[in-house]
């Protein structure tokens, strides 16, 4: 008897397999799909919307694809190169426990982790909660009235707080004072961001220094609470002398140390920053980590980043929103002064829920615990013969004189599992934190002692041992006293409230987000698993760079490949969001202009169809915006960009394109505009937010680019988080890679300094994009890239009878995502694209990109991850939207009130004995059928922006204003 054939080995092992768990559409899908478009091949679509001269001319050089056991045993090994040592180093990264609940309900779970910025609140009010439980705790611990929803980390936080004095204090000063001991990080970034803008940073090594520099002129001062060194001291006086001469007061703090410590707001300081990390997120070699910002009241309207705020819906309810959320770039653009693509949405719900979890009481105990560890510490060293420190004072850091014996004294730590960090080459300072053990202090007085020395015992030193923190800042007020900081203290209590939340938020582990040029595709669970591993999760930044060998070597790797990806000579990872990329890259084109000469060269082009980040971005790195036009298919239009290159070419000194453009289209000029711009001694900064209509067809290095930044977060699988965390490498030719950001405090060196607090940036969630790259392989790449392209065209095909695409190619196709034209529906039938994406919200969806880069358009994009069902659902549902139009558009449906109008519908709503609307609740609830087996109900109805703006509250509701409702 013939046995059948058997596949052979390499078919069965299956390296592939993770490719089309990541790309929704099959071989029969795809058939079908390029049929309604009309087209003969996937290749033969990409040939006639590519431009043949942008076209690669060979593959990436990224290894070929691996299975996901595979890649996670890969990765897994090279983990095991960092070496995790017991941390003592500070400096702003601590070592922290995240209760179990909040890891696995929320750092954990896609519910969170995949939901995308809260733009449309209707369906972002779990998130939204969230983020006023931060903004709330945060002005609790600092004394201050208002607080935003998060920063990157703490020394752009300290940054944004220097440009956010500038433009409101009343001093005219150009001299921003630093009180030295600052964390080192944090002085670096400040004196970054300080440079373009003509800003002096002077630094106060000395009380002598400190005390003529508050003599002298100046705008801000900064400082640090508790010191870096761990000092506290009384700073109501040099508070006084800084208004005196019209300048704020910014001080950087430690949350959990304030809870112990008077408040900077009650000693009238102007601006508070500083990072919640030790709010249960883990150390993860720098990143990433939610920043914070507190100001005055007075500065409200000028602070950066974003701001949750408390309206009410149209039946009175309240209900959270973004409130001035479009102040900055999406209204200002060249005029803006910060840009608000700065936040850490997902590690800021970690802090808050950590501060929800614990309650107050539960917060001071841990910090009276750390406290009085260092006391006993303290006391043990001195026992031990190290009595001269440079302060009697501390909450958490002790700074010993160790003169001769500092790196011996060190090597000995790292001998014995340790590291400590030395200070001013004659100090060696040591930080305890929540993780700290009995058998931690004890190692520490090991250390010191060297052999033979009897030890001291955590008893005797315990035995009276006094505080080390000052009578005078002794904390005396109340805080988090709103029943969210005093309910969810039992493990069932803080799930549900976190399921309870969640619940009410749309994200992608519910249904498709088709935000254009926001991509919202898969972000794999095999993607996500290592960034808890311990060899990730739990190193310092700023410990010895052979204890990060795993981290070095991943970035190496990762940066290889995106070079490969971009067309690009050199990249960093170290920009922790698109809009840091986007800086870095500008920095890097102003250094080069500057090492020629030719600092004189500041104006920067950009196509008025161009993301509003990117005038932010210029305008933070001091060049002068010029906008150039666009033409009636929303190309760049090239007359105009060749009339203001010629205008301003002795000035000039970038442009900043979208590549395919923000409109959806590939231009097929755009070699002709980089070598336009190159003409004219410019350079080409080609914004990477659309790299997923290009990796592996094109790449922006190769036909001309100069500088790009990639967002980790939209084409590389690093979850939005809910608005943060990101990644934005930037990417540059060969004769830019010096003037990559560099990071003296980390020993690396560059003609820029440092963007980022942290060496490696987010470093914690680079894992996630290397597995992606390391399972999909060249060819999944390219692959994903494609079949972006075909859903965008896919949509734009079936909806073309219902909502014409405004911007396509001569051929009638568009990239991997396509502008909705609603603008004509105003006129026919009243209804606006709010409306349409409102009304979304009843049939289970998010809304697409609203009104932009088009007022009353819809901008789609459906990615690569999405299958062929839920894109149908999609088109079905706008399908029946328009259909509820045209019953307004024939008068078969009032035009002020019709299910457009009216949605989001909940469920209160209609199944309220009151009903007077001119069409059936069934309409409201169940326009499709499917909804009957699943529906989302928005737990609001639509929420008043007006209101909320001119009634800014941005702080827990009190409970009776949902019992009265």
């Amino acid at each position: 008897m013939q046995m059948p054939a058997a596949l052979p080995l390499s078919a069965l092992e299956n390296a592939t397999e993770f490719q089309p768990r990541h790309i929704g559409i099959s071989p029969s899908d795809e058939a079908h799909m390029l049929s309604v478009i009309g087209e003969a091949s996937r290749t033969a679509l990409i040939d006639s919307i590519v431009p043949r001269s942008i076209a690669r001319a060979k593959p990436m050089d990224i290894p070929a694809a691996i299975t996901e056991a595979a890649a996670l045993a890969e990765l897994k090994a090279l983990a095991s190169k960092n070496k995790i040592l017991k941390s003592f180093i500070g400096q702003g990264y601590y070592g922290t426990l995240t209760p179990g609940v909040i890891l696995r309900n929320v750092l954990e779970n896609p519910a969170w982790y995949t939901a995308y910025t809260p733009y449309q609140a209707e369906i972002s009010q779990g998130r939204m909660e969230a983020l006023v439980n931060f903004q709330t705790m945060v002005c609790d611990l600092t004394g201050m009235p208002i607080a935003n929803a998060s920063m990157l980390d703490e020394a752009t936080a300290a940054a944004e707080a220097m440009t956010l004095a500038k433009r409101s204090v009343k001093s005219k000063s150009n001299t921003f004072v630093v009180a030295g001991d600052a964390h080192p990080q944090t002085i670096e970034v400040v004196q970054t961001r300080a440079k373009p803008l003509g800003i002096e940073v002077k630094i106060a090594n000395s009380k002598e220094e400190w005390d003529a520099l508050l003599a002298g002129d100046l705008f801000a001062v900064l400082i640090q609470y508790p010191a870096s060194s761990g000092w506290i001291a009384d700073w109501k006086a040099d508070v006084e002398a800084i208004h005196a001469k019209q300048g704020a007061a910014i001080v950087a703090t430690d949350l959990l140390a304030l809870t112990l410590l008077t408040p900077p707001g009650e000693w009238n300081a102007d601006i508070v920053i500083g990072s919640t990390q030790r709010f249960g997120m883990p150390m993860g070699a720098g990143g990433p980590h939610a920043g914070f910002m507190a100001c005055r009241d007075e500065y409200k309207r000028s602070l950066p980043g974003r701001l949750v705020g408390v309206s009410v819906d149209v039946h009175g309810k309240p209900a959270y929103r973004l409130a001035l959320q479009t102040r900055e770039q999406h209204i200002r653009r060249e005029k803006a002064t910060s840009n608000i693509c700065t936040a850490q949405v997902l590690p800021a719900v970690i802090a808050s829920m950590y501060a929800v979890y614990h309650g107050p009481e539960g917060l001071k105990r841990i910090a009276h615990r750390v406290a009085r560890f260092t006391a006993i510490l303290s006391r043990g060293l001195a026992k031990l013969g190290y009595t001269a420190k440079h302060h009697d004072t501390a909450f958490d850091t002790l700074s010993l004189h160790t003169k001769g014996e500092t790196d011996a004294i060190i090597a000995r730590a790292v001998a014995k599992g340790a590291n400590l960090r030395k200070a001013w080459n004659e100090y060696i300072c040591i930080s305890l934190d929540e993780t700290t053990t009995r058998a931690d202090v004890e190692l520490v007085w090991s250390i010191f002692a060297g052999e033979g020395k009897a030890l001291p015992t955590i008893e005797a030193m315990d035995e009276g041992a006094p505080s080390l923190i000052p009578e005078f800042a002794v904390r005396k007020s109340a805080f988090l006293t709103h029943p969210v900081f005093n309910t969810h203290h039992s493990e069932t209590s803080m799930l549900r409230y976190l399921r309870g939340l969640s619940d009410k938020d749309l994200a992608l582990d519910r249904s498709m987000i088709p935000l254009g040029s926001c991509t919202m595709k898969l972000n794999a669970t095999s993607e996500m698993i290592p960034i808890t591993w311990p060899e990730f999760a739990n190193m310092h930044p700023f410990a010895p760079k052979d204890q990060l060998a795993g981290y070095y070597e991943l970035d190496e790797q990762l940066r290889a490949w995106l070079c490969q990806a971009t067309g690009y000579a050199g990249v960093s990872l170290q920009p922790n969001a698109g809009s840091q990329g986007e800086y870095a890259g500008l920095l890097a084109i102003k250094g080069w202009h500057e090492s020629r000469g030719e600092a004189h060269r500041n104006v920067c082009l950009i196509p008025s169809s161009a993301h509003g980040t990117n005038p932010a971005s210029a305008q933070m790195v001091g060049m002068q915006v010029v906008v150039t036009a666009c033409d009636a298919n929303g190309n760049v239009d090239m007359g105009d960009l060749k009339a203001k290159c010629e205008q301003h070419s002795a000035n000039l000194a970038c442009i900043m394109i979208t590549y395919p453009s923000t409109h959806g289209v590939f231009e097929t000029q755009v070699k002709e505009l980089c070598e336009l711009v190159h003409q004219h001694g410019g350079r080409v900064y080609v914004d990477g937010a659309n790299m997923n209509a290009l990796v592996g067809v094109a790449a922006p290095g190769e036909f001309g680019g100069d500088v790009s930044h990639l967002n980790l977060h939209k084409t590389f699988c690093i979850p939005h988080g809910g608005g943060g965390p990101g990644v934005g490498p930037v990417c540059v030719v060969e004769d830019l890679v010096p003037f990559l950001p560099g990071h003296q405090t980390a020993g690396i060196e560059s003609g820029v300094g440092a963007v980022s607090a942290a060496p490696l940036g987010n470093a914690a969630v680079l894992p996630i994009s290397w597995m992606y790259i390391r399972m999909m392989g060249p060819d999944g790449l390219k692959h994903a890239t494609e079949a972006a392209i075909l859903s965008a065209n896919y949509i734009s095909a079936r909806l073309k009878d219902h909502y014409p695409t405004l911007y396509s190619s001569a051929n009638g196709h568009v990239a991997h995502e396509c502008i909705l034209d609603l603008r004509n529906l105003k006129d026919t039938s009243g209804v606006m694209a709010e409306d349409v994406a409102k009304r979304l919200i009843d049939y289970g969806f998010h809304a697409p990109t609203l009104s932009f880069p088009v007022p009353n358009t819809l901008m789609v994009e459906p990615t690569e991850s999405e299958t062929l069902f839920e894109i149908d659902r999609f088109i079905d549902a706008m399908i029946a939207i328009r259909d509820e139009i045209r019953e307004v558009e024939a008068g078969k449906l009032p035009r002020e009130d019709n299910p457009l109008k009216n949605a989001p519908h909940t469920a209160e709503q209609v199944t309220a004995d009151d009903w007077k609307h001119a069409y059936a609740r069934e309409l409201a609830a169940y326009p499709v059928a499917a909804l009957r087996k699943s529906k989302y109900w928005s737990p609001v109805g639509r929420v008043d922006n007006v209101y909320g703006d001119r009634n800014l509250f941005c702080s827990c509701v009190p409970m009776d204003a949902y019992d009265n409702k």
